[in-house]
């Protein structure tokens, strides 16, 4: 019978790598603890109106690259493809501001998207997220990047360039859209079929174009910075000064959106040369106009998240993946079958005390049993021969110095190794 491979774009988290995961989420919960941030965890799927009106009716996740499906019930639902959105539905229908004027939330987790498959980008992929909700101060903004730095840091990602831009308020941002659009039709024909697409739906995403030949005509495109009303203006100036302060480098990029309708104000972005084209690991910005989309109360809001899977890649780039090694406490050699019952006795026994313990279940010979011990890393070989099975004993050896002692069957539960 044929073989049924995994779904393209997917990938299987194999034993060989799945250390690799628990250390990046060991390291992001700690570094979300210090920083006062409390896990949420939201289905993994959604009532498709939740994404359609958060991200943005003209956004390719929803046109393109969104798994949408109509359930059993009649209704749509979409796997969803990023969190958010997601959260913020969360957090309206749990009434959870109620509780706090200011929360601190973040996630791990996996999302979806109908993309083509590339180095870094996958139709399943995994990533971290943090959300500060409930404050429209730049101090929030501030926070939200250096949380977002300190969790690179904390797994070893030290050389990345940091971008940042505003998109200021909805005053702002309109009068900088108007610009916007005279500049790309007086340059239509210049531009990519993509672009010119976008032009008349979503201007502002023309900015993130990877042509070649928008990349050269955006260069003297109106900047939004020059279109900032006085309160945009004073929100990013306080938020780089910030920055400044405690020592957190960046680069201001005009050119830089992001890819969601939601944003405005601060928007921020990570990129490593370990990459390649696809250079970005991260990234985030405020979104003070979502919950009343999603119809919560007008509630400000910050956020950002990392993509998971390039992060790994980065580390492994530069060869700062920690090597993790599976050991074992006790391999069990059982001689003989006839000893089994006796030898799952003393397995009990060690687990309980909180020893990892595993033993040959094919009844191999004691010879292949104890090559078998000294690959599988194990400290320890309990080995159950005749002797030690008819003197109700065990003798265990040390697999590195090959010292070797019985004990006791009603002195296992002493043991301490």
């Amino acid at each position: 019978m044929e073989k049924i491979p995994g779904i393209r774009g997917t990938k299987d988290i194999l034993p060989n790598t799945i250390d690799q995961w628990h250390f990046l989420f060991d390291n992001f919960n700690k570094i979300s603890n210090q920083f006062g941030y409390s896990e949420l965890r939201t289905p993994i799927f959604e009532k498709t109106e939740v994404f359609h009106r958060s991200i943005g009716e003209q956004t390719d996740i929803v046109n393109k690259e969104m798994y949408t499906f109509t359930d059993k019930g009649g209704e749509s639902i979409t796997l969803r493809p990023e969190e958010t959105a997601a959260l913020v539905r969360s957090v309206i229908q749990n009434s959870l501001l109620h509780e706090n004027n200011i929360l601190r939330l973040w996630y791990f987790g996996p999302y979806f998207r109908y993309e083509r498959p590339q180095k870094g980008r996958l139709r399943q992929f995994h990533q971290y997220g943090a959300e500060l909700i409930g404050s429209p101060n730049p101090e929030a903004d501030a926070e939200s990047i250096q949380l977002a730095v300190a969790l690179a840091k904390s797994v070893g990602i030290t050389d990345y360039k940091l971008l940042l831009n505003s998109l200021g308020n909805d005053a702002s941002r309109q009068k900088y859209r108007a610009e916007l659009v005279n500049y790309l039709e007086q340059n239509k024909n210049s531009l990519s079929f993509e672009s010119q697409n976008r032009m008349m739906t979503n201007p502002l995403r023309v900015l993130d174009s990877k042509d070649e030949g928008d990349i050269e005509l955006l260069k003297n495109a109106p900047v939004i910075l020059d279109s900032l009303d006085s309160d945009s203006i004073t929100h990013f100036n306080l938020l780089t000064s910030i920055l400044n302060d405690v020592g957190i480098g960046y680069e201001i990029s005009n050119q830089l959106v992001r890819g969601l309708d939601y944003y405005s104000h601060s928007v921020f972005e990570f990129r490593s040369t370990m990459l390649g084209s696809q250079d970005s690991f991260g990234g985030g910005g405020r979104y003070d106009g979502l919950f009343t989309q999603l119809g919560g109360k007008e509630t400000p809001a910050v956020g950002f998240a990392f993509g998971l899977e390039r992060i790994l890649l980065i580390l492994e780039a530069a060869q700062k993946l920690p090597l993790f090694e599976k050991n074992v406490d006790f391999f069990v050699v059982i001689q003989n079958s006839e000893y089994l019952n006796f030898a799952n006795k003393v397995m009990q026994i060690l687990r309980n005390k909180g020893y990892s313990v595993i033993s040959e279940l094919s009844r191999r010979s004691f010879k292949a049993q104890m090559r078998d011990a000294n690959k599988s890393n194990a400290k320890f070989a309990c080995i159950i021969g005749e002797s030690e099975f008819n003197n109700n004993k065990i003798a265990v050896k040390n697999l590195a110095t090959s010292e070797q002692k019985e004990i006791p069957f009603n002195e296992i539960t002493n043991l301490n190794l």
